[in-house]
């Protein structure tokens, strides 16, 4: 073989040389006892410690550090699998559309930056084991960013540019006994990063698993299992092609729960087919994802056992029927979530532990199906997903966001630049790509569709990349987005996918083109505090049935741990690695932190809406509907709760038998209430038994009504005492005190229980922490005024004077009311009363005449400053995690309890964030439960450590300043906080701030 060329990396042709032949994921063993113990033993690791060289082109690179002689055993370690950047060499760089070179380098289509380019120079020395000797030998790099060249003793093994699936090499003709020096060059830009450019942290090295392995001398080098189920889903064929190394024969066994379906044997050739027929198998799907169990023994000519492969399998029919997709027969929606591979410690080196604990909070929370954007993930998560019941759009590696962006959307767009769009030149290497993917990936049932990538406009090179997904598999879809932006080659995508469109968008498209189903591959954009009116897509796939769902964007927020100046961690995004350019916190977009993968806030909003049975709850009777494809509702227990104002009265059992997909109506096991108070019934679906991803007793599903049975309101009565004077008005009580003033303005001091409450004048306020979406849409410009008049109204007039205040004395209370000027142009005014009980009760009146050239503000409501003592929250509203009038449905109402720093959410840029709608009433406390008591017919409350304006002057959690208050917002109504996308779509109109009439907003405080 002749020698590496570094100047054909730029050649899009030259894409992999000498590299093995793609092939299935399927592990094999030595015998049935290592296969029980996991014992791979024709493996040998090779993870570790190895010897590194880091430069930052290729000039600066050793020359001929490959070599036998040239000894690098004094070179530094680095540990592998690992991105260079996350173990020091270089800084990871967050980029979206643009390439990561721009602005540096002009770099022209058919070449690569030359300054900057780091190439990662890696030698292992080591000794062939034992039992590998004399066999054939191959490594395996299950993972490297983005170009690998290998040598092996000075000699030229091969090279691969496919970062994300597998690149592997046969060693056998270089091995010698004794120390053998493997050495590796990593390029991080290749040709192939024309097509990398996906909206991720840039990373390169060898970052997944590396080991060497051999095989025996008859091996089953590809297997190709498909269940091929009748008409009816009764019988299936269980087809199976094994690709053979040498001659022997096989034993195959298929079982179910340890019970054997059917033995079978045979020749094992250079490819073998069998078939084998089984009788009422139990179908795999997300809800019931049932697996059989295969195994295949390989003996060679003299029956002497070779290997032993085990691989489970799922009896599954995906299809279109018509213009509908199907599973087993029924119509699919697809509850899904886009997956970035990413962790924040490891970059995307995902450990096994992690991705166990995504899948668990995805199926915890009722999502069934994920999207690998845009690359393929590393082999275990297919399995999982097999077994924990997750479909799967599984997505080739491929995005060129960058090339063609600025076309979208021309009449003419140029096309000189766009790859691959119709250029021969990049088909071989994206042939390539899809091929590697389909062949390691193509036995999971998990997956139903093959994407051919993402964002990468259209062309007559991706529709041959879906057509060999066709040709190879007809058992599965294809799907790919990008002929929205070039209609050239519709027929690339068996079902219409879009992102981010409308609901209403959606509905316009499905009226003049109903030839295929729709999906939203990217949908609902869950950036910092997201999802609002998530509800209405969802709403959709129950009426439209060409709607077959969406996939969030995306799961995980996409950080990593990072110190600031004083050692402190946190989350780290774009450019704090002084990597430029960069997107900043566009990065930030999961419904899990970075950090701990939790959930956020926004996944209780995602579990309801992605819930699989619905209950209606009225006073008498609920009505259940079943959503579910295959299970019926008596697979969960139910039950059926009982409260008054927030406290339980009765739990019962409520037996339901509703088939998949069917409706009934269950009378409610509880008596209609009569007392005076506020009733909540609530009706929850919880798992029967454990399964692997939750404990019996799970939620499922729920659903709730309330009704109400008149109280009669008790206005306290007693003395009050008024003190008039100069600058001042005091009111005297039982127990408290309070002053208003006219110097100042308004409520300064509360008296409760000889301590001061308040510590600063309680003002009218109409902002909030602007959200990320709401930077998208500029509400922050559209809206600004509400800020100064936050800040800075005034009961002074700008003309000179001031607004005085008035004062009425009446038999039992006494009221005292301000007028302030907003500094809004034009200008407005907002009246605030507060009338004083004797039992120390303050009812509170904000009113405001809207001004029509002002429009609606972001919030109405009052902001008031407590001690920080006061870090106990207790409400009795909606919950338990912060909700929005468009982003409320997964709650609960009942009474909940917190603490302020709790209701920061931890998304990654501070902003908006703890609010609760549905408030009945709200206590700030202290430890020994004193404070301040708020109640209200269902207002919106916040309890957070900071103002809405010192939230916003942070960039970063740790830029938030030491806490001194506790700061409550209670108010009429907040905006909601939009969420269709983060980069212009506004929040919805019926989820703002109506202001077509006065606006009113009563509420009550006191001391407590």
């Amino acid at each position: 073989m002749s020698g590496f060329d570094y100047g054909k990396v730029k050649d899009p042709e030259y894409f992999q040389e000498n590299r093995v032949e793609a092939h299935s994921d399927h592990k094999y063993y030595t015998s049935m006892e290592a296969m029980l113990q996991k014992e791979e033993n024709y493996k040998y690791d090779l993870n570790g410690l190895w010897k590194f060289h880091y430069a930052k082109n290729y000039e600066s690179t050793i020359k001929g550090f490959e070599k036998t002689e040239y000894n690098c055993k004094n070179w530094d370690d680095i540990r592998v699998p690992a991105h260079i950047q996350m173990e020091g060499y270089g800084e990871p760089q967050y980029a979206n559309v643009q390439y990561p070179w721009e602005g540096w380098e002009e770099v022209k289509l058919g070449e690569i930056p030359t300054h900057f380019n780091p190439v990662a120079s890696y030698i292992k020395y080591f000794e062939v084991p034992e039992n590998m000797k004399g066999k054939r030998v191959f490594i395996s790099f299950q993972g490297a960013e983005s170009g690998i060249a290998v040598w092996l003793n000075g000699v030229f093994v091969g090279y691969s540019e496919d970062s994300f699936t597998p690149s592997e090499f046969e060693l056998t003709d270089s091995l010698k006994d004794g120390e053998n020096k493997l050495a590796v060059q990593v390029f991080k830009f290749t040709s192939s990063s024309w097509c990398e450019d996906q909206d991720f942290f840039r990373f390169s090295g060898i970052y997944r698993d590396v080991y060497l392995y051999t095989i025996p001398e008859v091996h089953v080098r590809d297997m190709r299992v498909r269940t091929l189920l009748d008409e009816t889903f009764t019988k299936a064929d269980l087809e199976l092609v094994l690709k053979g190394v040498g001659n022997g024969n096989v034993k195959i066994c298929l079982s179910k729960d340890g019970e054997v379906i059917v033995n079978i044997e045979g020749a094992l050739e250079s490819e073998s087919r069998f078939v084998v027929l089984v009788e009422q198998p139990e179908l795999w799907s997300a809800e019931a994802p049932e697996l059989y169990d295969l195994l295949i023994q390989v003996f060679d000519e003299n029956q002497k056992l070779m290997e032993v492969i085990p691989y489970r399998v799922g009896f599954r029919r995906f299809e279109m029927k018509g213009n509908i997709m199907t599973l087993n027969g029924k119509r699919i929606v697809f509850k899904g979530v886009n997956r970035h591979e990413f962790s924040s410690v490891t970059g995307r080196h995902v450990s096994r532990e992690e991705l166990i604990k995504d899948l668990v909070t995805m199926k915890q929370n009722n999502i069934n199906a994920i999207r690998t954007c845009h690359y393929p993930d590393g082999s275990d998560i297919y399995e999982l997903c097999d077994e924990y019941g997750i479909y799967m759009i599984a997505e080739n590696n491929m995005e060129t966001h960058g090339s063609w962006d600025t076309q979208a959307g021309k009449e003419h767009p140029d096309y000189t630049n766009v790859v691959p769009c119709d250029k021969e030149e990049w088909k071989g290497m994206l042939l390539d790509r899809v091929n590697s993917m389909y062949q390691r990936d193509k036995n999971h049932p998990a997956i139903l569709i093959w994407s051919c990538g993402n964002e990468s406009f259209g062309g007559s090179v991706i529709y041959e990349m879906s057509e060999f997904y066709r040709n190879e598999d007809p058992t599965r879809l294809v799907h790919y987005e990008g002929v929205f932006n070039d209609r050239r080659y519709n027929d690339t995508s068996d079902m219409e996918s879009q992102m981010y469109p409308s609901v209403e968008s959606i509905r316009e498209f499905l009226k003049k083109d109903r030839s295929k189903p729709f999906i939203c591959c990217e949908y609902t954009h869950a950036m910092g505090n997201s999802c609002g009116a998530m509800h209405k897509y969802t709403d959709l796939t129950d009426t439209e049935p060409l709607y077959q769902g969406g996939f969030i964007w995306d799961y995980i927020d996409q950080s990593i741990y990072k110190k600031d100046r004083y050692g402190e961690e946190f989350q780290a995004y774009g450019g704090d690695f002084d990597d430029r350019p960069c997107d900043y916190n566009f990065s930030g977009n999961g419904i899990a932190y970075g950090g701990d993968r939790e959930p956020s806030p926004k996944m209780q909003e995602v579990k309801f809406n992605y819930q699989n049975i619905t209950a209606v709850v009225e006073k008498t009777q609920v009505t259940v509907e079943n959503k579910n494809l295959f299970v019926n509702t008596n697979r969960f227990d139910c039950v059926a709760v009982l409260e008054k104002d927030g406290k339980e009265l009765a739990r019962k059992q409520l037996e339901t038998d509703v088939a998949p997909l069917g409706k009934k109506t269950y009378p409610l096991p509880f008596e209609v209430q009569t007392l005076p108070g506020e009733y909540v019934i609530t009706v929850a679906f919880l798992l029967k038994e454990d399964t692997v991803w939750a404990k019996r007793g799970h939620e499922v599903a729920f659903g709730q009504g309330v009704y109400k049975v008149e109280r009669t309101v008790q206005i306290p009565k007693g003395e009050l005492e008024v003190v008039k004077s100069t600058h001042n008005i005091g009111i005297h009580g039982d127990g408290f005190k309070v002053m208003f003033s006219y110097l100042n303005g308004g409520l300064v001091s509360y008296v409760y229980g000889g301590k001061e409450m308040i510590k600063a004048i309680p003002k009218p306020n109409f902002w909030r922490a602007p959200t990320d979406n709401d930077y998208g849409n500029l509400m922050p410009m559209r809206y600004g005024q509400w800020k100064l008049a936050s800040l800075y109204l005034s009961h002074k007039k700008p003309e000179g004077g001031m607004y005085e205040p008035k004062l009425e004395v009446k038999a039992h209370s006494v009221i005292v009311s301000f007028t302030y000027c907003l500094p809004t142009t034009p200008q407005a005014e907002c009246e605030l009363s507060y009338e004083v009980f004797a039992d120390g009760t303050i009812e509170t009146v904000l009113s405001y005449e809207p001004v029509k050239d002002l429009g609606d503000m972001p919030e109405f409501g009052m902001i008031f400053k407590f001690d920080a003592d006061y870090n106990q929250v207790t409400w009795y509203g909606m919950g338990p995690e912060e909700t929005y009038v468009d982003r409320n449905k997964g709650a609960k109402l009942g009474i909940y309890q917190n603490k302020v720093e709790e209701n920061m959410a931890k998304y990654l840029v501070p902003q908006e964030c703890g609010n609760k709608t549905g408030v009945r009433w709200a206590k700030v406390t202290d430890r020994k439960g004193r404070g301040m008591l708020f109640k209200s017919d269902k207002m919106e409350f916040s309890a957070l450590p900071y103002t809405p304006h010192e939230i916003e002057n942070a960039a970063h959690p740790f830029e938030l300043p030491k806490v001194h208050y506790t700061v409550v917002r209670a108010s009429m109504q907040q905006m909601g906080v939009g969420g269709d996308d983060s980069w212009g779509a506004k929040t919805h109109p019926e989820y703002l701030l109506d202001v077509s009439q006065k606006k009113e907003f009563k509420f009550s405080f006191k001391g407590i």
